[in-house]
């Protein structure tokens, strides 16, 4: 219980990212002139339904990357929220004056993969795709992984390997093209060396400190007065 509530405070930090989430359900919708950024590699490559697992996957997986972070190893953990964080802004602002869009196949398998791209499709309009944001958190775990300190052959496999798999999925459910995959890699790359660059470790973890001091000295003002009682 004391290991649980010493990450849950430094976890919570994480609800920045669905706060920040607002903006795409805002965004994903046509307003204007929308691009295509469809090239002819994009046309060749097939709709694969059963990609929808590793597609929809991406959520429990950035979730769980970023816990084993949190509580592995804390600064790399706050410099990956705040990249991301910065990264999901860009983004954002991206998709408010660049919009584009990914034609989608029409769907005609009755199987358990096409169902659920099915509710993919339904509940992800085809907007907010250049960047993509699956890529960029994919790739973010990764450079965190590579950059940790307790990197080794395990956790290095599953992160990379998970990351691509997303990646690809992505293509592979249409939901985006070769251009939103290389835009996701660059910002994620950009913003990572930004923060990496500029992260202050004391001021960042300034309030873990604080909190320890605070947790001390509770402890000693109660045995004091247990003592005196």
């Amino acid at each position: 219980m004391k290991t649980i509530k010493q990450h849950l405070f430094p976890f919570s930090f994480m609800l920045i990212i669905p706060v920040l989430n607002i903006f795409y359900i805002l965004l994903n919708h046509s307003r204007h002139e929308v691009s295509s950024l469809v090239t002819k590699f994009d046309q060749s490559i097939p709709l694969v339904e059963f990609f929808v697992l590793p597609y929809l996957i991406w959520y429990p997986f950035i979730l769980l990357t970023m816990l084993y972070l949190c509580i592995k190893e804390r600064e790399i953990y706050f410099k990956t929220l705040i990249a991301y964080a910065v990264g999901l802004i860009i983004c954002y602002m991206t998709y408010l004056v660049f919009q584009t869009t990914v034609p989608r196949p029409e769907l005609t398998g009755d199987d358990i993969f096409t169902r659920m791209l099915a509710m993919v499709y339904k509940a992800d309009q085809p907007y907010n795709c250049f960047p993509s944001i699956h890529v960029l958190s994919c790739y973010l775990m990764m450079k965190a992984i590579y950059k940790s300190s307790i990197k080794n052959r395990v956790n290095q496999a599953v992160v990379y390997s998970n990351s691509i798999i997303i990646i690809l999925s992505t293509l592979f459910v249409k939901q985006h093209v070769i251009l939103d995959v290389a835009s996701g890699i660059l910002v994620g790359e950009l913003v990572y060396r930004l923060v990496d660059a500029y992260y202050e470790k004391d001021r960042i973890l300034l309030w873990d400190k604080k909190r320890k001091s605070l947790v001390s000295f509770k402890r000693r003002w109660r045995m004091n007065k247990d003592f005196e009682i």
